[in-house]
C-alpha cells in the first residue's frame, strides 16, 4: 500500500486489470524497457481534434469560454450567446465532422514519413471520442455520431503504421471548475453558467436524457483559485489548493481508459498527466499503466511491445515510462529514449493562425526532429484539425514538404541510434533550459551551417547539418583525425540528397567535405560517412 492512496488491492465493479508481470507499484513498472519498435519509428503524427476544434478559435476553448472577459469568452458571447445559455455541451451538438476522411490524411502521413499515429480519445473536457459504455458522452451518440477512435483505429493499421491515443480527461475535475461561475458584470452578472445544470433541466431540449454532470463533473466544491495566477498549472499534479478527485470520477476514469485499451488495442498511451492520471491522489493511473503492459504481453506472445509516455517525471519513473517533453526537447543525450511532442500551430485548430500564415515551416519540424533524435528521442507532431475534420491547404503542404525531405534522408532518422556526441554548433551553446512540462522550443539560437546532428547506424554515422554552407566546404569538427570521437578512418562520404561520392580531407581540425556545386534542398543535408 501506498501513502496516501485510494487503494484496493482488486479493483471495483467495472474494468478488471489484466493479470501478469506488471503490478501497479513504481517499483514493479520499473521493469518496462522501450519497444524497439518505438526506438526506430522515431517520428510520428497526432490528430489532436476533437470538440474544442469546431470554434476554430484555438487552444482550452471549453475552459476559456468560462472565462469572463477573455478573448475565448468575448468570442463565444458573439458566436453562440452566453455560457449560461449555450455553453460548452452544445458546442458538442454542432460538432458534425462532416468532411472527415481517416483514410486519404493516414495515407498522406505515411507518405510523409510518419511510422507511428496517435488520436485523441478525450480532452481535458471530458468528450470521449470512442464508443464508451462508461460516458455516455460521447461522439457515437452525440455530435458526429461516428466512432473516431475507431476510424483512426483502421486507418493507420490499412498503412501499416503503429497507433496511439492520447488521453488527457483525468483533469477535466478541476479543468472545468470555471463553467461553475458567473459573470461578475454586466446585464448576466451572477447568473451561473451552465457548469452545474442537470439532466432535469434538460426536459425537451436536445440532450434530454443526458446527465450534463458526467461530461462537466462539476457536483463539488471548486478548488482554491487566484485569478491573477496559473491556478490550473500549479494544480496540475493535484496539489496548491486543488480539491482531489472523487472515487466514483477516479474509477470512471479507470474504467473509461481501461475499456479503450482493450477495444482498440493501442500500441501507444499519452497521459498528459504529470508522471500517470490522478497521481498522486489515486492509484489509478498505476493500474492502468500494469494493465496497458500485462495486455500487451498477452497480445504479443510474451513481449512488451506497449509505449506510454508520462510528464515531468523523476529519475525512477524515467524507468517506467518513456518521458516526455511537450513543446521541447532535451539539451543532452538521455540514456532512455524519450519523446518530444509539438504542434504546426495551437493544439486545437486555431483559424487565426491559418489567416496570418503562423504555422511552423517543414524546415522547422525536421530540424526538430534530426535533434531530437540525435538524443535518443522520438518527435509527435500534431498537424491541427478543423472542426469538419480536414486540414487546411498551408498544413497540407508543410506535410508534403516533409514528405519530400523524408523520402530522400529518412535513412538518417529510422532505426538509428545516438553516437558519441549528439552535436557541435553554435545552436546547442545558446540553448534553453527545459521549464515544467519542457517548453523551451524557439527559446533559443536558430539553427545554422554550423549546427551538426549525428546519429549511427551499425557502422556507419550519419552527420546532418542544420544549413548550407556559403563557401562550398563542410568541416565537422568532432571527426577530428586522432582525436577522442573518430580514432578510425574515412573511407568515403555521400550526401543523400545527392549521386556520386564527396571529396574530402581527414585533418586533425576535422572532416573537411567538399560540397556539391548545387544545393539539392532547403531544408537540412544528411551525409553519410562509411569507416575505412
Amino acid at each position: 500500500m501506498v501513502a496516501g492512496l485510494n487503494w484496493s488491492p482488486l479493483a471495483p465493479a467495472g474494468e478488471r486489470g489484466a493479470p501478469g508481470k506488471f503490478a501497479p507499484t513504481w517499483a514493479s513498472l520499473a521493469q518496462y524497457q522501450a519497444p524497439e519498435w518505438f526506438r526506430d519509428a522515431k517520428f510520428g503524427l497526432w490528430a489532436h481534434w476533437g470538440p474544442q476544434c469546431q470554434p476554430e478559435h484555438g487552444d482550452w476553448y471549453a475552459r476559456g469560454m468560462y472565462e469572463e472577459g477573455s478573448d475565448q469568452y468575448k468570442f463565444h458571447c458573439e458566436k453562440y450567446g452566453h455560457p449560461s445559455k449555450f455553453g460548452f455541451k452544445d458546442v458538442i451538438n454542432e460538432w458534425k465532422a462532416e468532411e472527415w476522411n481517416p483514410d486519404e490524411l493516414l495515407t498522406l502521413y505515411k507518405k510523409a514519413g510518419a511510422k507511428y499515429f496517435v488520436a485523441l480519445a478525450n480532452h481535458h473536457d471530458n468528450f470521449d471520442l470512442y464508443d464508451s459504455k462508461y460516458q455516455p458522452w460521447n461522439s457515437t451518440h452525440l455530435g458526429p455520431k461516428k466512432d473516431l477512435v475507431a476510424g483512426w483505429a483502421e486507418a493507420a493499421k490499412k498503412q501499416g503504421l503503429r497507433f496511439g491515443v492520447s488521453v488527457h480527461a483525468a483533469h477535466a475535475w478541476s479543468w472545468l471548475e470555471v463553467a461553475q461561475r458567473a459573470d461578475k458584470a454586466g446585464p448576466l452578472a451572477g447568473v451561473p453558467y451552465d457548469g452545474k445544470v442537470t439532466t432535469a433541466d434538460g426536459q425537451g431540449k436536445w440532450w434530454q436524457g443526458y446527465d450534463p454532470q458526467a461530461l462537466y463533473a462539476q457536483d463539488h466544491r471548486p478548488s482554491e483559485s487566484k485569478p491573477d495566477s496559473d491556478t490550473m498549472g500549479k494544480q496540475w499534479d493535484w496539489g496548491n489548493g486543488a480539491v482531489p478527485p472523487s472515487q466514483a470520477y477516479s474509477e470512471k476514469f479507470y474504467n473509461r481508459t481501461a475499456e479503450l485499451i482493450d477495444k482498440y488495442a493501442p500500441d501507444l498511451v499519452y497521459f498528459d498527466d504529470t508522471a500517470l492520471p490522478l497521481w498522486p491522489v489515486s492509484d489509478v493511473g498505476l493500474r492502468l499503466a500494469a494493465h496497458m503492459y500485462n495486455t500487451s504481453m498477452q497480445r504479443h506472445g510474451g513481449r512488451n511491445e506497449a509505449v506510454i509516455s508520462g510528464k515531468i517525471l523523476n529519475e525512477q519513473q524515467r524507468q517506467c515510462l518513456v518521458w516526455d517533453i511537450e513543446r521541447g526537447q532535451s539539451n543532452a543525450i538521455e540514456p532512455l529514449p524519450w519523446q518530444s511532442d509539438s504542434c504546426l500551430g495551437n493544439w486545437h485548430y486555431d483559424r487565426r493562425i491559418y489567416d496570418r500564415h503562423g504555422y511552423k515551416s517543414a524546415q522547422t519540424v525536421v530540424h526538430t526532429l534530426i535533434d531530437v533524435v540525435s538524443k535518443n528521442g522520438n518527435l509527435l507532431l500534431s498537424v491541427p484539425v478543423r472542426g469538419n475534420g480536414s486540414i487546411d491547404d498551408q498544413e497540407r503542404a508543410i506535410v508534403e514538404g516533409i514528405a519530400a525531405w523524408m523520402q530522400v534522408n529518412g535513412e538518417s532518422i529510422y532505426g538509428t541510434r545516438p553516437w558519441k556526441l549528439f552535436g557541435e554548433g553554435p545552436a546547442q551553446e545558446s540553448a534553453a533550459a527545459l521549464s515544467a512540462q519542457g517548453f523551451n522550443e524557439g527559446k533559443g539560437k536558430p539553427f545554422g551551417p554550423q549546427d551538426i546532428r549525428y546519429v549511427t547506424k551499425g557502422k556507419i554515422l550519419y552527420a546532418t547539418a542544420l544549413g548550407w554552407p556559403t563557401n562550398g566546404r563542410l568541416l565537422l569538427k568532432s571527426l577530428a583525425a586522432g582525436g577522442p570521437h573518430y580514432p578510425g578512418k574515412v573511407k568515403q562520404v555521400e550526401l543523400l540528397s545527392a549521386p556520386g561520392k564527396l571529396q574530402f580531407e581527414h585533418t586533425k581540425e576535422g572532416l573537411a567535405v567538399q560540397l556539391p556545386a548545387q544545393q539539392p534542398n532547403a531544408i537540412a543535408y544528411a551525409f553519410k560517412i562509411t569507416p575505412a
